[in-house]
């Protein structure tokens, strides 16, 4: 046959994609070297059919679309190496390109499955999370409440002192149970190192007697805190001290005082 009808048998399509045998594909690979419109064509062949399957699978990364193309080789294994004409290779080339277009589109469909469904997970999770702090968040209210409406408690109001005018707060002290709320919604965030003192004081002579420190300052919204309780108090200070408390007040940094 003439080079012309050489070109378009077919081989030069099933050379570009490994399908000779040893003898042809060295006869190809030969004529290629010594004629320029056949190793021009085998070029043409090359670019048309990586074109080609990168429009019709967009959505397929680089490693995805190799994996998906090695997997159908495989299933398919060696065609017959001699068509009897050039639109049986073509037919053979669109069934395979449909079936990569299919398989293609069921991996992507699969994708995004498993991403819908991770999203949902991940919505259900943080849904129940919120469900676990508005119920916590209720207990608190209502504690916090219980406290308020208690007639069985004392309020003691404490102004704020010379180093802090502006501060002020309350303790609810119940004198049949003894125990002691404090409210320091009144109070500023202490600094770093830091920590309020809460102390139950007798006066005459003046004996002050800890009973609490209001830790986790910043994390508690609400202000309140339990602290020990107070079996005999005619007064109640706050006081600012470092991380740990104090065993005694320090009066410089008296920030609160009232009398019960």
């Amino acid at each position: 046959m003439d080079k012309q009808e050489y070109i378009e048998s077919g081989i030069l399509e099933l050379y570009v994609f490994g399908q000779l045998d040893e003898p042809e594909f060295s006869e190809v690979t030969k004529m290629a070297e010594k004629d320029e419109d056949i190793r021009n064509e085998i070029i043409s062949i090359e670019k048309a059919i990586i074109n080609f399957s990168e429009s019709v699978a967009p959505f397929l990364s680089s490693g995805n679309y190799e994996k998906i193309r090695e997997a159908l080789m495989l299933k398919h294994g060696v065609v017959d190496m001699k068509p009897k004409s050039s639109i049986y290779l073509y037919l053979g080339w669109a069934a395979s390109i449909l079936l990569l277009i299919g398989v293609g589109y069921q991996y992507v469909q699969l994708e995004d499955k498993k991403t819908k469904i991770e999203t949902v997970e991940t919505e259900k999770s943080k849904l129940q999370e919120s469900v676990v702090d508005l119920t916590l968040q209720n207990k608190n209210n209502e504690a916090t409440l219980a406290i308020i409406r208690d007639n069985s408690n004392t309020i003691v109001k404490l102004e704020g002192q010379e180093v802090s005018p502006q501060s002020y707060a309350k303790v609810y002290w119940n004198k049949d149970t003894k125990a002691v709320h404090i409210d320091a919604a009144g109070l500023p965030e202490p600094p770093e190192g830091m920590v309020y003192q809460v102390w139950a004081l007798k006066l005459n002579p003046l004996t002050p007697t800890s009973i609490g420190l209001l830790e986790n300052f910043k994390g508690n919204a609400k202000r309140i805190f339990t602290v020990e309780n107070a079996n005999e108090a005619e007064a109640f200070g706050i006081t600012l001290e470092p991380a740990g408390g104090s065993a005694s007040p320090t009066l410089e940094q008296l920030y609160t005082l009232g009398k019960a």
